[in-house]
């Protein structure tokens, strides 16, 4: 058995070498410095702390709650509480004036516009944009381009009512026509209606095309659209006369959105939000810039 009661010290550091090798290399035994100890030791006595004092060990219908009773949830929902007794007076304020009204008070205003861009951030955002700038097959709201209209009134129905809500009776339903899968025009026929739509907005590639399809918009799409194009807020219908797409203003996106629409949904959120936290998404969605 070899001697370990006397080490061997390293020639460089004065440190005595562990008598151990691996592969060639050994190791210096050079004890942890008193700091580092301490804290150690410190950190064990602060864990064991924790674990008595505070909500530590997770079990299957539970968890210790710990001497303090502390809970976060309970935290949390004193926290709340406290918010919404300080917004009381103001949110009274707001429930009980219109629109009209509120606009008139700057401070009221300036409260309901905070809370929408709350309510915006956790609801809207993920389709509408974090800046509510839109994407493709969502609506920017920062425009003054709307289906349905951008009035309070407008607005408000639309937000709590939804587009084509499958859980909602109220809610604003509009349907294109699939006219190529459907089989209500061909191929060329829906080509030249394409460039006829395009033309609308000065984006038409073949005049010739363009003309062919006049006639075709005027007798499958002018009930919607509009003889000029520019659309219809009392069904929804987009305006084709400017320069505003959902799902791209190229030939190709077009000719598909004939062929077979696709056709967006929004929820209906009266079922998710209450009627003020509606209003203060009306306030904000029309402080944006597009509102009328």
């Amino acid at each position: 058995m070899a001697d370990t009661t006397k080490r061997e010290i390293d020639a460089v550091t004065g440190a005595p070498l562990h008598p151990h090798e691996w592969d060639g290399i050994r190791e210096l035994e050079i004890p942890p410095p008193r700091w580092w100890v301490l804290t150690y030791l410190a950190c064990v006595v602060f864990a064991l702390g924790w674990w008595v004092f505070y909500p530590a060990w997770p079990f299957i219908g539970g968890y210790t709650k710990g001497l303090l009773g502390y809970s976060t949830r309970a935290e949390l929902a004193d926290t709340m509480a406290a918010v919404k007794a300080a917004q009381g007076p103001m949110n009274s304020r707001l429930a009980s004036l219109d629109y009209a009204a509120i606009r008139g008070q700057p401070d009221l205003m300036a409260f309901a516009v905070a809370g929408g861009r709350a309510l915006f951030g956790e609801n809207c955002a993920q389709c509408h944009g974090a800046g509510a700038q839109g994407q493709v097959g969502f609506p920017n709201l920062l425009d003054d381009d709307w289906l349905w209209g951008g009035s309070y009134g407008t607005l408000q129905t639309t937000i709590e009512h939804g587009i084509r809500s499958t859980v909602d009776a109220d809610t604003r339903q509009s349907a294109m026509p699939a006219f190529g899968k459907d089989g209500f025009l061909t191929r060329g026929q829906i080509a030249d209606l394409a460039q006829y739509v395009l033309a609308l907005s000065g984006r038409a590639g073949d005049v010739a095309a363009a003309g062919r399809g006049a006639p075709l918009f005027a007798e499958q799409c002018v009930a919607c659209h509009g003889v000029g194009g520019t659309g219809n807020r009392a069904l929804g219908a987009p305006n084709l006369a400017d320069d505003i797409w959902f799902y791209g203003g190229d030939a190709t996106a077009v000719t598909a959105q004939i062929w077979s629409p696709r056709h967006g949904v929004m929820p209906a959120w009266s079922g998710r939000l209450d009627a003020l936290a509606i209003k203060k998404l009306t306030l904000y969605v029309h402080s944006l810039g597009g509102g009328e």
